[in-house]
């Protein structure tokens, strides 16, 4: 059988599958499943292109890698074949333990479970089942093999997972701000001291990039409709979480209905071998199948909630710069309480809820991206860059929000 498929991507044109393994794992149920879990959650909710799947992300940063890998061959880095092979089943499978709307999910259902970790929990199950075949793709996922520079182009403030997001991201909401010189970044890759380095040719490039970064996160990413349209998913999750514990009887599908009405840990991941492949079959569908059926149940909160997502009846959205008053909540609370005729104070928190949420473009304190000079020195892209804004992009950006519904 011919497993080398080629895959029409809308973003780079006919990409290839370079190994046989890499077909094994795209055709295994785990990894389809992210057919089913959109890139950018409910970002759809304000820019309506941006239905693409953690599916094509997942493809796009597998392409890119090669792109790289080739890249630092020809400038004379070793890199064996099974290093390479490695590395790119490492990227295509950084993604594979996000659940459906990603962050909102982790925060919810999950107690403390971050998707990276059940990532890895993922990959362990899939070497078992492929021979161990990709112990070497762990090491390196994981940072523990010894070309640090690997692990660098996976997961890093330059790697071929943010080369990917922003470029794919940018293309399907269309906001052009967010466009960057992925190719040319790749090809300005080098290795110094085991470091992954962009020659100084390249440092242009890499200030778009970083300014790019910082537009799709605050015109994107958290764009404050998105912001709200989240928080209020994540809301809806808590109050039918609240009532599962309560002993509430709720529609869900079977794998929601074990997480809701289960407390799960990352231990228990460990300890349960079924585990694992029940949050397998959670995906956006779940929620929505969920969401849809909640709209009529007994519980307004629940209904509420739920009725204000699926029909994109979200709650108005302040973001300042400086915390929301006391007052100014105390305010909010009131009016939306009498005019909700809410009776139980705990109900509440989920009517009006208020939060900060930060950004930084870049981050000066770890995994610096590194300019090597025609010297030979390699020195921060602050240090190289005469960009005068360069450094103050370090900076974290901190905006206080604060949801309530619009009718009031």
């Amino acid at each position: 059988m011919n497993k080398r498929k080629i895959i029409n991507d809308p973003v780079y044109g006919f990409i290839t599958i370079p190994y046989e393994i890499i077909y094994d794992i795209v055709e295994h149920p785990w990894f389809q499943r992210l057919r089913r879990i959109q890139q950018l959650g409910l970002s759809h909710l304000v820019y309506p292109g941006a239905i693409h799947t953690r599916f094509h992300h997942a493809l796009g940063a597998m392409h890119l890698m090669g792109k790289a890998i080739n890249v630092l061959r020809t400038k004379g880095k070793e890199i064996t074949e099974k290093e390479a092979e490695a590395a790119t089943i490492a990227i295509l499978l950084h993604d594979i333990g996000h659940g459906p709307f990603s962050h909102a999910l982790e925060k919810t259902i999950l107690t403390n479970v971050h998707h990276e970790e059940l990532s890895i929990l993922f990959m362990q199950k899939l070497n078992q089942q492929l021979n161990n075949r990709l112990s070497l793709a762990i090491d390196i996922f994981t940072g523990k093999y010894h070309k640090k520079f690997l692990h660098q182009l996976v997961s890093s403030q330059l790697d071929v997972d943010r080369l990917d997001y922003l470029t794919r991201d940018s293309y399907f909401t269309g906001v052009h701000e967010g466009v960057i010189g992925y190719d040319r970044l790749i090809e300005m890759m080098d290795v110094e001291n085991d470091e992954l380095v962009i020659e100084q040719k390249g440092i242009y490039s890499v200030e778009k990039f970083i300014i790019a970064r910082r537009v799709m996160y605050w015109q994107v990413y958290l764009h404050k409709t998105v912001i709200c349209a989240e928080q209020m998913l994540i809301k809806t999750l808590k109050r039918a979480k609240y009532l599962a514990k309560s002993g509430t009887h709720l529609f869900a599908t079977p794998a929601l209905h074990f997480f809701l009405y289960h407390d799960v840990e990352l231990k228990d991941f460990n300890t349960n071998v079924e585990l694992l492949d029940m949050y397998a079959h959670l995906d956006d569908t779940d929620i929505y199948a969920s969401l849809k059926e909640w709209e009529r149940c007994d519980d307004k909160v629940l209904s509420f909630l739920s009725r204000g997502i699926i029909n994109r009846k979200l709650f108005r959205i302040e973001l300042e710069s400086e915390p929301i008053s006391a007052q100014k909540i105390n305010k909010i609370t009131s009016s939306v309480k009498s005019a909700y005729n809410i009776q139980d104070e705990f109900d509440l928190q989920y009517y009006v809820f208020n939060d900060v949420t930060t950004n930084s473009a870049y981050n000066l304190e770890a995994n610096n991206i590194n300019i090597k000079l025609r010297s030979g020195n390699v020195v921060d892209v602050t240090s190289a860059s005469d960009h005068l804004n360069l450094a103050a992009l370090a900076g974290t950006v901190v905006k206080h929000y604060i949801c309530y519904p619009k009718e009031n």
